[in-house]
């Protein structure tokens, strides 16, 4: 699943006329670029839900054709329901015994999806969470490479989870891919519009939620307009890699 319905508010003005899905690097918009990369790994069905600019979304949807591959619309353009929302309506679609994949649309980067996945299968995790240490504002605690909270180091606000937690946790920094058990679907009982970290978080003292650490030097998001420029640089200095 690609989660492309935000409505890019700090990618303003761009995103008043254009939704981050279809902001080009090169001669390929971010959704397709995504889309690409989940192909190449093997998968032939893709969900990508929808919101800001819903029928441009719908159009570019429908004329993306990869042999093999199956699109499928989650329609929120009545109301965006945030990742964990999104994640919940989709849920139809995601169901199975085989894990899935969640992918932020306004993400690029060279995570090897194959070793993320064979991570996930091995530890037998509920969810893994694709992560680096760079610095930003909001972390997820780890005690080595299990979920223990989430710290935001602006407003100084923290969550832990476990009424034990560890003693050593570590911050690092989530880059917007995940590898999803379905079971994990079943375990959901928050309804509306609710993040999908929040989702987590109630989960991680029973559960086992993984990281699975990547290099930052190859990962980028195109979340405001200074952040998508040096996402065109670094996409254009490394050519092949995405």
């Amino acid at each position: 699943m690609i989660f492309a319905a935000g409505i890019g508010k700090r990618l303003q003005p761009i995103s008043e006329h254009t939704p981050k899905a279809l902001v080009r690097l090169g001669e390929k918009t971010m959704l397709e670029l995504v889309a690409e990369k989940l192909i190449r790994f093997g998968v032939t069905s893709i969900v990508v839900n929808i919101h800001h600019h819903p029928q441009k979304m719908r159009e570019f949807i429908s004329g993306m054709k990869y042999p093999g591959v199956e699109f499928v619309v989650s329609d929120e353009s009545d109301l965006l329901l945030d990742t964990g929302g999104g994640l919940l309506k989709a849920k139809e679609h995601l169901a199975g015994s085989d894990p899935f994949i969640l992918h932020n649309v306004d993400v690029l980067s060279d995570i090897n999806l194959g070793a993320m996945v064979k991570f996930h299968r091995d530890n037998k995790a509920l969810a893994t969470l694709a992560v680096t240490r760079r610095k930003t504002s909001r972390y997820f605690l780890f005690e080595k490479a299990r979920l223990e909270g989430w710290e935001n180091t602006q407003t100084g606000q923290i969550t832990i989870c476990n009424p034990q937690p560890g003693q050593h946790l570590e911050r690092k920094a989530f880059s917007g891919v995940h590898v999803i058990n379905p079971k994990l679907l079943d375990l959901i009982i928050e309804t509306g519009v609710f993040p999908i970290n929040d989702l987590y978080l109630r989960l991680a003292s029973g559960h086992d939620i993984l990281c699975f650490e990547h290099d930052p030097e190859h990962w980028a998001d195109i979340g405001t307009p200074d952040k998508l420029e040096n996402a065109r640089k670094l996409f254009f200095e490394n050519p092949g890699i995405f």
